[in-house]
C-alpha cells in the first residue's frame, strides 16, 4: 500500500494505492468478504463511516433483538458460533460473534471515514474512492477492485404522512427505540407490521404501553417453530425434495394449524406464498415469537391505516381518532448506494443490483456486490466466498507475473 499526503489549508488529504480491493462497509457483509480474502492471501482495506464494525447491530436496533433463524443460518464463512451461544443469539451476542470474527482473521477497518464517491477512472482503469472524516480529513483510495458492502438496510425509511410534524409529540425511527420501558401506560402507534414493528409492538406492551400496530399492507405470518424445528429449516429442507410453490402451500398450512386465521384480527396475508413473495420482491414473513398472542387478547391493537396526524391525535382511514403519545416508524430500510456510487451498470436506481441472484455479486471493471441478495446472512456469506475468489484468482496470477511489484497505473496517482 503506497501513500502520498498533501495539505490545502486546514483540509489534510492523503491519497493511498491499495494493493488490494477496497471494501466499503464493515458490518457482517464486509467482514465475512475481508475474512475470505484473508484466507486468499489477498491484501485489503476496508472502510467504514462509524466508530465500530456492525453499527446497524451495535447502535441501531432494540435491547431485546435475538436473530429470528437458527445460528447455523447466521454464521460467517470459516468461523462457526461458540457452541455454548444459544439456538437464537441475543444482539450482545451477536455482537460478540463478529467482535471475535474480525479479531480472528485481523479485520482492522478505517473507522469513522465516510465515503463521498466512488467512480471508475477509465484511463488508469483503476477505482477512485474518495473518504472524508469528522476531523476534515480526506482520503483518496485508489484499487483495481471494489467490493460495495453496506447492504440493503444503510439508510432509514421515513414516510410522509400527512400532519406528521405537526403531531408534536416524540416521533422516533425504530432504529432509534431500545425498550419499551419509558413507554409504560402511554398510547404509542407503531407504523409497520414487519417483524420490527410486531418486535416493538410486543415489547411496548410488555411494558404496559397500549400499542396500536398500523398493518396497511398484506403480511405473511408465520410462527418461527414448527414441531420444534425452524421454521426456515424446515421450509429449506422441504425445498430439497418439492417446488417452491408446494412449500409455499404447506407452510401456509401449517401456520394455519397453529396460529389460527390471522385475517380475524384485521391482518390481510398476500396472494402469493411467503417465499415466493420473499424471492420475488424482498418482502420478509414475519416469524411470530408472541406478538400475535398480544392481537389476540387485544393487548395490541391493530389499525388499517393512518389517514393523518394532528396536535397529539391521530386519525385512522377508518375515521377512528386517538389521542396518543408517541409514534414509532417501523419503516424500514433502504440502500445508499446511489448517493456515492458514480456508477448505472451494474446497481440501479433503488441502490440493488440490476442482475438476479445467484449472479448479482459481480459486475464489470473490478465491481463486486455482498450483502444484496435479500437472503439474509447465508446469501451474504455466499457472496463473500464468490468474490474473494474470484479477486484471488486475478490476484494470484498477477503475483505470477510479478506485475504487483511496479503497479501499472502508478502514474495515474503522482498528481494527487
Amino acid at each position: 500500500m503506497f501513500t502520498f499526503s498533501s495539505e490545502q489549508g486546514s483540509v489534510s488529504r492523503r491519497c493511498v494505492w491499495v494493493n488490494g480491493p477496497v471494501i466499503v462497509g464493515a458490518g457482517p457483509s464486509g467482514l465475512a468478504v475481508g475474512a475470505c480474502l484473508r484466507e486468499q492471501g489477498v491484501p485489503f482495506v476496508v472502510i467504514e463511516r462509524s466508530d465500530c464494525i456492525a453499527s446497524l447491530w451495535q447502535k441501531r436496533t432494540y435491547d431485546r433483538l435475538k436473530l429470528h433463524l437458527p445460528k447455523k443460518f447466521c454464521q460467517l464463512p470459516k468461523f462457526p458460533f461458540p457452541n455454548h451461544f444459544p439456538e437464537y443469539p441475543t444482539k450482545r451476542q451477536f455482537i460478540e460473534y463478529l467482535e471475535l470474527y474480525a479479531k480472528h482473521f485481523d479485520i482492522n477497518p478505517q473507522f469513522n471515514e465516510c465515503v463521498q464517491s466512488a467512480k471508475y477512472d477509465e484511463t488508469c482503469r483503476v477505482w477512485r474512492v474518495k473518504t472524508s472524516s469528522p476531523n476534515g480529513f480526506e482520503v483518496e483510495y485508489i484499487s483495481q477492485w471494489l467490493v460495495v458492502a453496506t447492504g440493503e438496510n444503510a439508510e432509514r425509511v421515513v414516510p410522509d404522512i400527512e400532519g406528521l410534524k405537526e403531531f408534536g409529540g416524540e416521533v422516533i425511527h425504530a432504529c432509534d427505540y431500545k425498550s419499551g420501558e419509558k413507554y409504560q401506560g402511554k398510547n404509542v402507534v407503531v407504523v409497520g407490521c414487519g417483524n420490527s414493528g410486531m418486535e416493538v409492538s410486543l415489547d411496548l406492551s410488555n411494558h404496559g404501553a397500549q400499542p396500536s400496530i398500523v398493518c396497511r399492507s398484506s403480511v405473511h405470518v408465520l410462527p418461527r417453530e414448527i414441531f420444534g424445528k425452524s421454521t426456515f429449516e424446515l421450509a429449506m429442507f422441504m425445498m430439497k425434495w418439492v417446488p417452491l410453490w408446494l412449500v409455499d402451500k404447506i407452510l401456509l398450512i401449517l401456520a394455519w394449524f397453529i396460529l389460527g386465521n390471522i385475517e380475524n384480527y384485521g391482518l390481510k396475508r398476500p396472494s402469493i406464498g411467503p417465499l415466493e413473495l420473499k424471492n420475488k420482491h424482498g418482502k420478509t414473513p414475519v416469524l411470530d415469537i408472541g406478538a400475535l398472542e398480544k392481537i389476540r387478547s387485544g393487548k395490541v391493537k391493530v389499525v388499517p391505516g393512518i389517514k393523518k396526524f394532528s396536535c397529539g391525535t391521530v386519525e385512522f382511514v377508518t375515521g377512528e381518532k386517538l389521542e396518543i403519545d408517541s409514534v414509532v416508524l417501523a419503516t424500514g430500510y433502504c440502500s445508499n448506494v446511489p448517493y456515492w456510487l458514480l456508477e448505472s451498470e451494474f446497481f440501479s436506481n433503488n441502490g440493488f443490483p440490476k442482475a438476479q441472484f445467484p449472479n448479482n455479486w459481480k459486475g464489470n471493471s473490478g465491481l463486486y456486490a455482498i450483502g444484496f441478495t435479500r437472503k439474509g446472512l447465508a446469501g451474504a456469506s455466499a457472496d463473500a466466498i464468490n468474490i474473494a475468489q474470484d479477486i484471488g484468482k486475478v490476484y494470484k496470477e498477477d503475483l505470477k507475473q510479478k506485475k504487483q511489484k511496479v503497479p501499472t497505473h502508478r502514474r495515474c496517482i503522482s498528481t494527487f
